[in-house]
């Protein structure tokens, strides 16, 4: 049996939120440029704030996001590629 590969992710921030991203390795090259894994850190925003986040390409990449815990507004759930 092979033993689990353990890829540390790296410190980022996007638009101000603060992620976790695992880099790509030789060894999991399935983490590259075309899969992004990001583990978002919990941040809290005042009302009426948020994420400032311009237009920008996805490159014909299609999105997946996932909570572990909290609550994402319903006008926010659905992100398509494209810009």
């Amino acid at each position: 049996m092979s033993r689990p590969l353990i890829i540390r992710p790296r410190a980022e921030t996007i638009a101000g939120q603060p992620i976790l991203r695992p880099p790509p390795s030789a060894q999991c090259r399935s983490v590259g440029p075309f899969v992004f894994f990001d583990h978002m850190l919990a941040t809290d925003y005042a009302a009426g704030s948020g994420m400032d986040i311009h237009q920008h390409p996805h490159i014909g990449l299609a999105t997946l996001t996932y909570l572990f815990e909290g609550e994402l507004p319903a006008a926010r759930r659905w992100m398509g590629r494209g810009g």
